[in-house]
């Protein structure tokens, strides 16, 4: 059964490409209706107001896609290297958005040197996850998230702006984590991925 935010975020990417492709007035306006009914639903679910709502989903236009979240997964006898992020004080695989024009590859390890002052190589992309299907609490932007097996190449811990610390974890031992980035479950999964590297990649 579908939740209102599911079927908030569905609304507004329909407002959103239609708004990029059609060129009629009278429709274009029946698309910002569109938009403004979705975000006054959630704002009725939500603690932020249906303007903050509007405001946050129309960064961008252009047909709407599921933003992309990459997370790597790095072992080191056999503890994972965890980050703490600053904005919830939680822990988590280093990882974050994707940028414009970096691979996937070159996105993730990118990632792991600024979170973690370790530089890493990825080895193998693990999982490719919704995030809807594997991660709690909701989101108001719907995202994949792709996992990657990575081998630490050299660097050593540091904090950034976005984490306050940086340490390894024993599997059966690991601290509280920011759930809606990285789960304990996706954490093990992982490691069964780095220790068995021809296992196959996981979607969906």
């Amino acid at each position: 059964m579908p939740t209102t935010l599911d079927l908030a975020r569905r609304l507004l990417a329909l407002s959103q490409t239609g708004l990029h492709f059609c060129r009629e007035e009278y429709d274009r306006e029946r698309y910002r209706e569109i938009a403004d009914i979705a975000t006054q639903l959630l704002a009725l679910e939500s603690s932020h107001t249906a303007q903050e709502l509007h405001a946050a989903w129309f960064v961008e236009d252009g047909y709407a896609t599921p933003k992309i979240d990459v997370r790597g997964a790095c072992f080191r006898d056999d503890r994972v290297l965890l980050v703490r992020e600053r904005i919830d004080g939680k822990w988590t695989l280093p990882g974050g958005w994707a940028d414009v024009n970096d691979t996937p590859s070159r996105a993730v390890e990118k990632e792991i040197e600024q979170e973690s002052g370790f530089t890493a190589r990825a080895a193998k992309l693990a999982a490719v996850y919704d995030r809807n299907r594997h991660n709690p609490s909701a989101y108001l932007f719907h995202l994949w998230k792709l996992f990657f097996i990575c081998d630490i190449t050299g660097g050593e811990a540091r904090a950034s702006y976005e984490t306050t610390d940086v340490a390894f974890f024993a599997l059966d031992r690991l601290p509280e984590l920011s759930t809606g980035r990285t789960t304990a479950a996706q954490i093990k999964r992982m490691y069964e991925h780095h220790v068995s590297r021809e296992m196959a990649t996981e979607f969906d």
